[in-house]
């Protein structure tokens, strides 16, 4: 699986610049690679905790549980609302493509419309649901859409870090660069800074926990603050598990529609 989550949302990739480390000359796209292809479990099940506070510090909390799994050339990424009651049996996929040349294609289900209403590529710069990640921010993003460069090393968090500066090629991409900071040797991000079409800071994306679960390094617990709003999104996943073997048909419009039991 070439994310544990959603969450984590978002890594991109290709590089420029280098560093040595250990005698192999690294570039960013290396470093990029790391994260991107580090050791994933073929599936995963979660139970999700989003929380959203605005700037006055009230929360709401939305409770939804969210399957993955991956089949080497689509990573199939499926979400079940399960409270609040304004929330509820509202339904999200995710299809994500090992192909640079294809969009990620998904659907949101409504129970109020009892319609599945797919996300166009112009949707995709949409908030998610009222919180701070945009529907692109859930997808996948491959390396071949973005350059990279080596900004320097620092610690963070008491870990070891490359800092690395991403730009899209597609100059009409929603961000105009990403500062992503990767932990040497675990290949996890576990701080990311987007800049809005215009240059400017729009929001910071933080991994407060993760988890080394039978060999994967997965972000248990992540928050994203927009600074331009003063809103923040706080995601956490519980009772993570790993590889049970999760049925095709969990990824499915039916399954959309009919929800989780």
């Amino acid at each position: 699986m070439r994310k544990a989550i959603a969450l984590t949302l978002m890594v991109i990739f290709i590089g420029a610049g280098s560093l040595l480390m250990g005698g192999e000359k690294l570039t960013g796209l290396d470093i990029m690679k790391k994260v991107y292809y580090r050791p994933s479990p073929k599936d995963m099940t979660a139970e999700l905790v989003m929380t959203l506070i605005n700037s006055n510090g009230d929360k709401r909390v939305r409770k939804i549980r969210q399957y993955i799994k991956d089949y080497g050339k689509v990573e199939k990424k499926i979400m079940f609302f399960i409270a609040p009651a304004d929330v509820r049996n509202t339904s999200f996929m995710n299809w994500s493509y090992d192909d640079p040349n294809k969009d990620d294609d998904q659907w949101i289900y409504l129970p109020a419309l009892k319609k599945i209403k797919r996300i166009s590529s112009e949707d995709k710069s949409d908030y998610f649901m009222g919180s701070d990640f945009t529907y692109d921010d859930l997808g996948n993003r491959l390396p071949e859409e973005d350059n990279h460069k080596i900004i320097r090393e620092e610690k963070l968090n008491g870990e070891d870090c490359y800092v690395i500066e991403n730009t899209p090629k597609d100059p009409d991409y929603m961000y105009s660069k990403t500062i992503t900071w990767v932990v040497k040797g675990k290949w996890i991000g576990i701080k990311r800074k987007f800049y809005d079409e215009d240059g400017e800071f729009l929001k910071e994306l933080t991994a407060e926990k993760y988890e080394n679960i039978k060999g994967y390094w997965i972000l248990a617990r992540v928050k994203m603050h927009n600074v331009q709003k003063d809103h923040t999104t706080v995601m956490e996943l519980k009772n993570i598990k790993v590889d049970t073997g999760i049925p095709d048909r969990m990824f499915t419009e039916r399954m959309m529609k009919r929800g989780v039991r």
